[in-house]
């Protein structure tokens, strides 16, 4: 099954706010982030906000954050918030549909695949990857927390990926361990 890229997004907004906790985040920033298009996640982030998922404050100071503990949100619940459709194949105008197995088949594949993610929680999933590395991949310095401009979006990830190659290096001169 492959979601659309409306609840990838969703889900990224999430884990972005997840792994943003002690601040507010601007849609700005988290489309940098991702190098997705801002006009796509406000949209998203519109749909989240009115189900509770986020919580959005305008004017100066303003941004968006999680509007529940990342503990309360089942990533099974994200995704049948904003999958529009379900089914992986469309039977209601086969002609064999009334004696074709594989309706229920389907049915069961697809309720598997949704009982497998009530079962992940956000905490789960940002709590499941190494969060420094994520940070400095969305742009993120661990130790200092404020809004990045665009323009600098890239540079921990530039600089992580610097000190990955001389450690990398260093580890091939030692040999193994």
């Amino acid at each position: 099954m492959k979601l659309t890229r409306y609840t990838d997004f969703a889900l990224r907004v999430l884990i972005y706010l997840a792994l943003n906790p002690d601040r507010q985040c601007s849609i700005a920033e988290i489309a940098a982030s991702y190098h997705v298009s801002e006009n796509h996640l406000m949209k998203v982030v519109q749909q989240l906000a009115h189900e509770g998922l986020v919580a959005t404050m305008r004017g100066r100071g303003g941004g968006l954050r999680l509007g529940r503990n990342p503990q309360e949100i089942r990533v099974g619940a994200v995704v049948r918030l904003t999958e529009p459709d379900m089914d992986l194949a469309e039977c209601s105008n086969c002609v064999i549909s009334g004696v074709c197995g594989l309706t229920s088949v389907f049915g069961q594949a697809t309720s598997a695949f949704l009982n497998a993610l009530d079962r992940v929680t956000l905490a789960d999933v940002i709590r499941s990857g190494d969060r420094l590395h994520a940070l400095l991949r969305l742009g993120l310095a661990p130790s200092n927390r404020k809004r990045r401009k665009k323009s600098d979006v890239m540079k921990p990830l530039q600089e992580f990926q610097q000190l990955s190659v001389r450690d990398t290096s260093k580890r091939a001169k030692r040999g193994p361990k």
